[in-house]
């Protein structure tokens, strides 16, 4: 099964576990601008801990996975991997991998 998310770069993950939060890594593979995807502060007028307040205002910070679109502002909760990949294809975004809806 293969573990790889791909998304537009306005969307986060985070992970919140035993109370802390984790950004998860953003690999941008293709760009066709110098502009620092990493920087959403100058991008999207939000700092990450202000995302991560409005996380916690939508499940009170439990664990799992959550999904930041920070252009829209909207947020959402995923209870794991899978359920972010689920979230992204109901938003429009990605498709199901021919090969894996074969095996699975």
């Amino acid at each position: 099964m293969d573990d790889t998310i791909i998304y537009p770069s306005y969307f986060r993950i985070f992970e919140c576990r035993n109370g802390r939060w984790f950004i998860k890594n953003l690999e941008v593979f293709v760009t066709f601008s110098t502009t620092n995807h990493e920087d959403i502060k100058t991008l999207y007028g939000i700092t990450e801990g202000q995302i991560v307040i409005e996380l916690f205002r939508i499940n009170g910070g439990k664990s799992g996975y959550y999904l930041a679109n920070i252009q829209d502002k909207t947020y959402y909760y995923c209870v794991d991997r899978n359920g972010v990949k689920s979230k992204l294809l109901e938003l429009g975004i990605g498709r199901i991998d021919p090969l894996e809806s074969m095996n699975g």
